[in-house]
């Protein structure tokens, strides 16, 4: 194995159990083991890569979910990995924490940019190159959430590497000067490797959390909360906006980097 591309082939299959034309051509990607057996209970489809690193289900219409788990580490690897399948639209269905008092738990975020707070993206790019989605596939997954009646929030993501933070005023106060609407350890990563493979990519993000308050870190009983009011619908609009792609058959990418 010389390439890139070669590992990345054998990697793949090791990593998921799943064989890369088991993958579909669009993808949601997430950190929850909950989401992919969700989504294999929705399609009556098989759950693979039980005892490995990441879960992965692809159901009869070609859509993909995988479970790549959490960190930007983790999520370099899985879009390194995707070079083997070279999927047509990646979307992350992740969890953050909201900055602002108008990011409410429950709200959905379709973030314009995140910043390279975690430093995994360094291994790609210069620090000066942004972090950013692909405009359309964000555009599906907009028109999707207004057609439920739903509101969404835009803004920047922070990123960070830091899993445990709520405690430190110094960090806090600087995340209030980035003006950053929220926070959380993958979608960062996941724009630049994308964009350093060439793959078309996007986030809707679920504010789970309020860690800038006390009384709004997350905790045991709040995140089950969140996930019994908020995570099917959020599983929900990630299927309906990448079949509506598939089914559409639209370009994602307009032009070749």
């Amino acid at each position: 194995m010389k390439t890139k591309l070669d590992i990345a082939k054998n990697w793949l299959p090791r990593y998921t159990g799943a064989k890369i034309d088991e993958f579909g051509d669009y993808m949601l990607l997430t950190n929850f083991q909950n989401y992919v057996s969700k989504f294999a209970d929705k399609f009556d489809c098989e759950v693979k890569g039980e005892g490995r690193p990441m879960q992965t289900a692809t159901n009869s219409a070609g859509l993909s979910i995988i479970n790549f788990g959490i960190g930007s580490a983790n999520a370099a690897t899985i879009m390194d990995l995707l070079i083997a399948r070279q999927p047509k639209g990646v979307l992350f269905l992740g969890k953050c924490g909201g900055l602002k008092d108008s990011t409410e738990i429950g709200h959905f975020i379709l973030p314009i940019a995140a910043i390279r707070g975690e430093g995994t993206s360094n291994d790609y790019f210069p620090p000066e190159v942004p972090a950013l989605p692909s405009f359309k596939l964000h555009k599906f997954v907009s028109d999707r959430i207004i057609e439920k009646g739903l509101e969404y929030r835009t803004g920047v993501i922070y990123t960070t590497n830091r899993r445990l933070w709520e405690w430190d005023d110094d960090f806090k106060n600087y995340l209030r000067r980035l003006g950053a609407i929220g926070i959380d350890m993958e979608t960062a990563t996941l724009f630049i490797v994308g964009y350093a493979n060439q793959i078309a990519r996007g986030a809707l993000l679920l504010v789970s959390d309020r860690p800038m308050f006390p009384e709004g870190v997350k905790t045991e009983e709040s995140d089950q909360t969140v996930t019994q009011n908020f995570v099917d619908l959020h599983l929900q609009i990630g299927i309906e906006a990448m079949t509506e792609i598939g089914g559409k058959g639209e370009p994602i990418k307009h032009f070749t980097y």
